[in-house]
């Protein structure tokens, strides 16, 4: 799936240290958003259709204003549209869901019987007929949950397709102290298709998280190395104009990487004419691996910010509760309603 978003590289250290100032600095609206601790769940939006997902974000704005969040339209509504609403995305989310996996499941089964029992009957001559029927039934059980188990552990993961869309809004809600996934699972032989915005203060996140890149700096090419191999599937396919002035792209090369968001949107409100230009664009591919230069800040941000859509996902569906006693909780576990916070996820998923 294409993401026609420009992607960006990181901020510098600086203007992370500036968006930390912001957040700090912001007034608490309401009393009652003092009372909220990382990991809570502030709104859960389910979704309006399980046919065609999508979610009424006017209704989402008024109840996080309800409890005390107040965020501008161009920080919620508009970067949310600009993720979720894609018709691409919504099919995506409908073939991806868990409703679908769940109904897929006797659907494979009867396939993979069908498959395995005309391939066996011709080749196999056996005077029982129930003997060949349980055989196939047998193996017919074990491949459909082979398939199905590699389908659940590949929803544990980053979704490409999702997740890194969601990036750019969590950039913004961060600011906020809240973080935004969306979330399915089946439960009753229905399923349950959600938005999910849950609080979440990132300093501490990024504090540890910095410590732990700078206690690794000795090993620093060892440590790229390792980010490049296990984010090296994250690329991002995007959509820019074929030809761009020279001499402006000359002039603002060096500060480029280092000034730009992560998922920029300075070309979205070009979309009435976006059909125009279509034919003049290329595809280029964007790497989310942290740049080497970059300070360990600046990488610690784009990395909490890259798994944070991830995180949160599996946080509400609870997908962390299997993890518990594996993971106890620890002094450096900066969430309440979990084994893990997000650095420690981040750490566990790249850094070990």
């Amino acid at each position: 799936m294409e993401d026609r978003d420009r992607i960006g590289s990181v901020m510098d250290e600086s203007d992370v240290d500036v968006e930390i100032r912001q957040t700090k600095a912001q007034p608490q609206y309401d009393h009652s958003r003092s009372s909220w601790s990382n990991g809570q769940c502030v709104l859960a939006l389910p979704a309006c259709s399980v046919i065609n997902p999508k979610f009424d974000l006017s209704l989402c704005r008024a109840k996080l204003e309800s409890e005390g969040f107040q965020i501008p339209v161009s920080d919620l509504e508009a970067p949310l549209r600009t993720a979720l609403a894609v018709p691409s995305v919504k099919r995506f989310m409908v073939f991806n869901s868990a409703l679908f996996h769940f109904i897929m499941a006797p659907v494979l089964y009867v396939v993979v019987w069908c498959a395995v029992f005309s391939s066996l009957h011709l080749f196999i001559t056996l005077n029982n007929y129930w003997v060949l029927c349980l055989s196939v039934s047998l193996v017919s059980i074990f491949l459909t949950t082979a398939i199905i188990f590699v389908l659940h552990n590949r929803k544990k993961e980053i979704n490409i397709n999702l997740d890194v869309r969601l990036i750019q809004v969590n950039e913004r809600m961060v600011k906020h102290k809240l973080l935004v996934a969306v979330a399915d699972w089946v439960q009753n032989c229905t399923g349950n298709m959600q938005l999910d915005f849950v609080y979440w203060d990132m300093s501490q996140c990024l504090r540890a998280l910095t410590e732990a890149l700078e206690e690794r700096s000795f090993m620093e090419n060892e440590t790229q190395n390792k980010l490049k191999r296990k984010m090296s599937h994250l690329v991002v396919v995007t959509k820019v104009q074929a030809a761009e002035p020279e001499e402006d792209s000359s002039d603002v090369e060096p500060d480029s990487n280092e000034q730009r968001p992560l998922l920029s949107n300075e070309d979205r409100d070009r979309s009435a004419s976006a059909s125009q230009g279509d034919d003049a664009k290329v595809t280029t591919n964007y790497s989310l691996v942290p740049d080497a230069s970059l300070p360990a800040q600046a990488k610690a941000y784009q990395l909490l910010l890259t798994y944070s859509a991830a995180y949160v996902r599996l946080l509400v569906s609870q997908q962390f509760s299997g993890m518990s006693h594996q993971h106890p909780r620890t002094r450096r576990n900066h969430c309440s309603t979990g084994p893990l916070c997000l650095c420690q996820y981040v750490k566990n998923k790249i850094l070990r």
